[in-house]
């Protein structure tokens, strides 16, 4: 029997709102809430009652938690790295468990659920340790995760590399920010861009980036940048990618024009569906949104900058 491994995300009671949300990136479902800080009044709007046990009553008001059930086939070690990346990003407290799984077990148990995997018109995901993989004419993209965030496999990554294909143009240059394994700038280096700049504020995650590059033959033209991308990169880009958070996109809104050419295209992906208004609401202010696909729960958007008036 296969176990499912759980991830308990401990944050200040405070912090609850956001860091569900973001949990939410990881998987759009068996998401639970451990949250006593309105206990009394919850019981009593739920309940009716106004008895409650005594072990509950000692529960810690201060903190709450985000439990996370995976499947068997889904990788911990991407959704530890990505949850840990984007709480340090929003400044969120956190400690995270796992269990059910030993973590010798969760390293390694879910390769043999990453298959090769066509993805747009162009591009096979191929698992770096895999051999001889008939890829059907498209070009190979080889990837290892390792403890960062991108597989291919998840709604969020697929949209933006299905919706970067479709608007990059050969010899654009791309950014992406928070870029994970590498897989969206590697992805666009393979398929025509001459260069690629990935930034991420989590150092595992720029490091695995840019062991992918290098797997994938395109060192030489992609570079992989530790800390705040409005700090740490200059010059102008074709494309931007963005696959984060809502409450980060949005963050982003005012600031990311500087870094894009007249003409640039704004991809944006990892928005849940329960946000994706007051994202294209905020987007908006900035940006004309020229299309959106909502898939699986979760939504990407393409922008522009605004037309003149």
């Amino acid at each position: 029997m296969n176990t499912w491994t759980e991830i308990k995300i401990a944050v200040n009671a405070a912090d609850i709102d956001r860091a569900s949300d973001i949990a939410n990136v990881v998987v759009p479902y068996g998401i639970y809430i451990e949250d006593y800080t309105d206990l009394e009044q919850t019981v009593v709007d739920i309940a009716h009652v106004d008895l409650i046990d005594e072990e509950l009553l000692s529960k810690d008001r201060d903190r709450a938690f985000v439990h996370i059930y995976l499947e068997p086939d889904v990788s911990p070690s991407e959704a530890v790295a990505f949850l840990s990346a984007r709480y340090d990003a929003e400044g969120i407290a956190h400690e995270i468990e796992l269990l059910d799984c030993a973590e010798e077990d969760w390293r390694n148990n879910w390769k043999k659920y990453f298959s090769p995997m066509a993805v747009g018109e162009k591009i096979m995901i191929v698992p770096s340790w895999y051999e001889n993989v008939d890829t059907q004419g498209r070009i190979a993209l080889n990837i290892d995760p390792g403890l960062a965030f991108g597989t291919g496999g998840h709604e969020t990554t697929r949209l933006c590399l299905e919706t970067c294909e479709k608007y990059m143009k050969e010899g654009d240059r791309i950014l992406d920010v928070g870029c994970g394994s590498g897989i969206l700038g590697i992805a666009a280096l393979l398929t025509g861009a001459s260069t690629a700049v990935g930034v991420d504020i989590d150092a595992t995650a720029v490091r695995t980036a840019a062991e992918n590059a290098e797997l994938n033959g395109v060192s030489d033209r992609f570079a992989a940048i530790c800390g705040s991308f409005t700090e740490q990169v200059e010059g102008k880009f074709d494309i931007v990618l963005a696959n984060i958070v809502a409450d980060a996109i949005i963050f982003l809104s005012k600031g990311v024009s500087s870094f894009m050419k007249d003409d640039a295209v704004y991809i944006m992906s990892g928005i849940i569906d329960t946000r994706a208004e007051e994202v294209k609401a905020e987007v908006s202010k900035y940006f004309d949104i020229i299309e959106e696909h909502l898939k699986g729960g979760w939504l990407c958007l393409a922008a522009k900058r605004k037309s003149a008036a």
